[in-house]
């Protein structure tokens, strides 16, 4: 049994792309599409767009760690401010005493 290669239609092809923004929108499996699965250009395209939304994921991922770790110190600065406070109202409490 053999499988029969066609050539991709250009005019198909573009009006799928000219698609995809809306499809991705409506969070759709574009794999699903009926010309992906006759275009394996369109699902190379597919893929090729999955494989750099992943990398933007993880990126997004690494720059929000690293916001939590900077911010954090920030947050032993405020948790240190605070004791000294409490500590401060307990010594003036303790004087009135």
């Amino acid at each position: 049994m053999t499988t029969e290669h066609t050539q991709p239609d250009p005019q198909a092809c573009h009006e799928f792309q000219d698609q995809l923004p809306e499809l991705i929108g409506s969070g759709q499996p574009l794999g699903d599409h009926p010309h992906v699965q006759t275009c394996e250009n369109c699902r190379a395209l597919i893929r090729d767009l999955e494989t750099i939304a992943e990398a933007a994921r993880q990126l997004l991922q690494t720059e929000e760690s690293e916001q939590e770790e900077s911010s954090g110190d920030g947050l032993w600065e405020r948790i240190d401010s605070a004791i000294k406070a409490e500590e401060g109202a307990s010594a003036k409490g303790s004087q009135r005493e």
